[in-house]
């Protein structure tokens, strides 16, 4: 057996959106994964099981929650590289419960770094942030042109935000993945940890069940897609540039390959300026491109909430070669015809979903919208 076949990648939050993805890839390409989730949020359960189904004898699954130190170890103990995704990920629920949203963020970080730095040598760690460290961004001069904000400083508005941009941490969320974002970086600078942060933006496609609180793309499509009125926070004009999933994890490998010189660096993630979109432009696009109709109402601002944000990712591209591929009319298109397939399925599972802290209400949530989809 070769050296890629008797590799143990770990993935924490493996079973999620993301994880997920990542782990369908490296599947694909011969390796082991060890998948470490907790299972807490809707949906995760049928990519699991879609996993086990595809790639029996190459997947391990571990059960568990990042805050168990103990089984973090243990998990740790055994691989190669890890890829840690397990996350509080919604703002709202971070204002709601801000002691569960550090101890799963930054407490949970902390357990993964703490068993990497007990191995010799310390397994590579990728770790997924936030451009939520960067605050709202109040500073950033902005007009409005049409259905958008744009920047008024020409530089930012032809490449993005950098990551010389200050770190502003605003909101719980914004805390508690900005404390673990710079932990792992110092983990790299004090313990000679091979770990790099991705501060990323917006991340669509397949295999993810948005809500207004995570995954704005998936949540536009899934409320179209089932008559349902969609709630816009603010005027609709706020800007986020969006990447596709697989996209993602090309620069995820991109980083594997040469964690030794990028060890210690912090990326800003996105679809940059090309893949840019407001709220209203999205409802637009999904009504004449892919025949949706969109009900909206609209609420006040939410806490910490951008006008805009769209990644700079020169940096990123120097150092790798990398650069998103996919347009938002293909990756929606994609994301569509996907969901038209697992929303059924969903609802289906649903009531046979494992039921944890802080789950009950989500999936009564979700189960309600599914309800609602008019076939």
């Amino acid at each position: 057996m070769s050296s890629l076949h008797r590799a143990l990648t770990l993935i924490t939050g493996g079973a999620g959106f993301v994880g997920s993805t990542l782990a369908r890839r490296l599947l694909s390409e011969g390796r082991r994964v060890l998948i470490f989730d907790n299972l807490s949020r809707a949906g995760v359960q049928a990519n699991l099981t879609m996993l086990r189904e595809q790639f029996p004898r190459r997947v391990e699954v571990a059960i568990a929650d990042v805050r168990d130190e103990g089984a973090v170890a243990q998990a740790v103990e055994r691989v190669d590289e890890i890829y840690h995704f397990a996350a509080q990920v919604a703002v709202t629920t971070s204002l709601e419960r801000p002691v569960e949203d550090f101890e799963i963020n930054a407490l949970g970080t902390l357990n993964v770094l703490e068993a990497a730095r007990r191995r010799r040598p310390a397994p590579p760690v990728i770790f997924t942030s936030t451009n939520k460290v960067y605050g709202g961004l109040g500073g950033l001069e902005l007009k409005r042109e049409g259905r958008r904000y744009v920047p008024v400083a020409q530089g930012v508005r032809e490449r993005g935000i950098g990551e010389s941009q200050a770190l502003d941490f605003h909101s719980p969320y914004g805390c508690s993945k900005g404390t673990a974002d710079q932990y792992v970086l110092d983990y790299a600078r004090s313990f000679g940890i091979p770990a790099v942060v991705f501060r990323m933006s917006c991340i669509y496609g397949p295999h993810q069940f948005g809500n207004e609180d995570q995954g704005w793309v998936a949540h536009f499509l899934i409320r179209a897609r089932a008559g349902a009125p969609l709630i816009l926070f603010g005027d609709g004009c706020q800007v986020r540039d969006v990447l596709y999933s697989e996209d993602l994890v090309d620069a995820f490998l991109a980083v594997r390959s040469r964690i030794g010189a990028l060890a210690g660096n912090a990326f800003n993630i996105g679809g940059g300026p090309k893949n840019a979109l407001s709220l209203l432009e999205l409802i637009a696009l999904l009504e004449e491109r892919h025949s949706l109709r969109v009900l909206t109402r609209f609420a006040p601002w939410r806490t910490g909430d951008q006008r805009y944000y769209v990644t700079d990712t020169s940096r990123f591209t120097a150092a790798t070669g990398w650069t998103a591929r996919t347009s938002p009319d293909q990756g929606i298109g994609q994301l569509n015809a996907w969901l038209e397939q697992a929303l059924p399925m969903q609802r289906r599972d649903l009531d046979r979903a494992p039921v944890q802290r802080g789950v009950r209400q989500q999936n009564a949530a979700a189960r309600d919208l599914f309800q609602a989809i008019k076939r």
